[in-house]
């Protein structure tokens, strides 16, 4: 069985990075992307503010506190989808195997590449020249056998980095490895690891299977793996990726809000993005959820199941304020969800009546609008006035469509 190649390409302070190339008074500044709400938080920071301490998920005041000079940006999730998708046209110049991992990172299966373009490193200096020459942007590339040691490897050396670890060389260059520092590890498990006496990844990988799995259930198997360095996790490109299992939008709001009114026309925006998404990726479903979070952070998930599958927003809207108003309030919200899952795809049947036939072009209609002009450009009525939720790109956010992920064994959706 031939070795896989494979490629982990991880852009630098995308966000930042993007923002400083449209604007050249930001380029060698400290700069932090947020959000558009009032409780935002910083989403990237570039590398002249890391070094000061600010860090993604940091509240803005923190950020400002460590870095008085820091310039905050309203992140714009268009440029940043709009760079990915001819991120990954590039990449499929070298390999049709491209996995998008998120907005920033991508795996590239350049096993059959080799001969063509010599070798692996030869390949990762091509298309970073390419990325800088084109976007004007960095990016740190990480190659190994497998997509868990290459992303290891990208994230060892960033920015603007280019690590390679061959099979031979996996035992020791893990020996002395934090296990934190594999993806899929986080602080929860690395703290449960350490009570174990568990701290790198060779003792990670020497541990008893047993012990693991009683701790950590089957979950342990793929940690003892992933302590040796091993996944079998294919790269899995656009066209190949399973269908999603849910379709759904949250929001978390400026202030806490008691009044349903105002939760209903939050709703309808909700509805209506997840709506979009529903349809534009092909697909109906029978279950609608909706999921609150009070001020003090206690979050619930009620649903309803409908006997017929929908597509529809304003049928999701509906369904999730029947949801909504079959129970009391007990304090004042904080973040709203809908989502919609039993998923299958659309049969493409002609409704019979000519009302649903009505509803139906004109939801055709403003999908077409939209699509075209951005997002709510033809809304609702009672929307108009309303603060226009941009929100933050999803960790599942793919060029096409949506899709469930799997790293190292670990789920991510």
């Amino acid at each position: 069985m031939t070795e896989k190649t494979i490629m982990h390409l991880d852009m630098d302070a995308f966000f930042a990075s993007v923002e400083q190339q449209c604007n050249p008074r930001l380029r060698g500044k400290p700069i932090g992307v947020i959000g558009s709400g009032a409780r935002t938080v910083v989403t990237t920071a570039s590398y002249e503010a890391r070094p000061r301490g600010v860090k993604t998920g940091m509240t803005v005041v923190a950020a400002q506190r460590l870095c008085p000079e820091i310039i905050l940006v309203e992140g714009n999730n268009t440029k940043y989808t709009d760079t990915c998708a001819q991120l990954v046209a590039l990449y499929r110049d070298v390999t049709p195997f491209v996995e998008v991992f998120s907005v920033d990172e991508a795996f590239l299966d350049v096993t059959g590449s080799l001969k063509l373009f010599g070798s692996a490193r030869a390949i990762a200096h091509c298309i970073k020249e390419k990325i800088l020459k084109l976007f004007g942007l960095t990016c740190s590339s990480g190659i190994a056998p497998n997509k868990l040691l290459a992303k290891l490897a990208s994230d060892l050396h960033k920015p603007d980095g280019l690590l390679e670890i061959s099979a031979g060389e996996v035992p020791g260059f893990l020996e002395k490895l934090p296990v934190g520092k594999l993806c899929g590890i986080g602080a929860q498990v690395e703290r449960k690891l350490a009570v174990l006496g568990i701290h790198t990844c060779g003792e990670l990988g020497r541990a008893d299977p047993v012990l693991l799995r009683h701790h950590f259930g089957i979950i342990g198997e793929v940690l003892h793996r992933m302590g040796r360095g091993e996944d079998e996790s294919p790269v899995v490109p656009l066209e190949k990726t399973p269908e999603a299992k849910s379709i759904g939008h949250s929001m978390t709001f400026s202030r806490d809000i008691l009044r349903k009114e105002l939760l209903e026309a939050y709703l309808l925006q909700l509805s209506e993005m997840v709506g979009r998404r529903v349809r534009r990726s092909g697909f109906c479903g029978r279950t609608v959820s909706l999921t609150v979070r009070y001020a003090d952070f206690t979050t619930f998930s009620r649903q309803h199941s409908l006997r017929e599958p929908i597509q529809g927003s304003l049928e999701l809207y509906r369904t999730a304020k029947n949801i909504l108003n079959s129970f009391r309030l007990q304090q004042a919200v904080r973040l709203l969800g809908v989502s919609l899952s039993n998923l299958s795809k659309n049969s493409g049947q002609v409704p019979l009546f000519p009302t649903e036939k009505r509803w139906q072009a004109i939801t055709a209609a403003m999908d077409a609008v939209n699509n075209r002009f951005g997002d709510f450009a033809l809304t609702w009525g009672s929307l108009l006035n309303r603060y226009q939720h941009a929100g933050v790109i999803s960790p599942a956010w793919r060029p096409e469509g949506t899709r469930e992920t799997a790293f190292g064994g670990i789920k991510k959706t």
